[in-house]
């Protein structure tokens, strides 16, 4: 399973036209335990930076990441 910790993130209010009616969201950069970073959605409850999360499932290409 693909760990990290949160690196970066933001709440995104308006949204491209393709994701309009999950707004608003969170963005995530991770720097996972394995190196490398990777922009992520947040599920779940709002993560902060430096809080530890871990992938949950890949949803139409876009990783998703919730609070460990």
């Amino acid at each position: 399973m693909k760990s990290g910790v949160v690196y970066t993130e933001t709440v995104v209010h308006a949204a491209p036209e393709q994701f309009v009616a999950d707004a608003p969201y969170q963005l995530a950069i991770v720097s996972l335990e394995e190196g490398g970073r990777l922009t992520v959605r947040v599920d779940g409850d709002r993560v902060a930076i430096g809080d530890r999360v871990d992938f949950t499932e890949d949803r139409n290409g876009i990783p998703f990441f919730r609070k460990a």
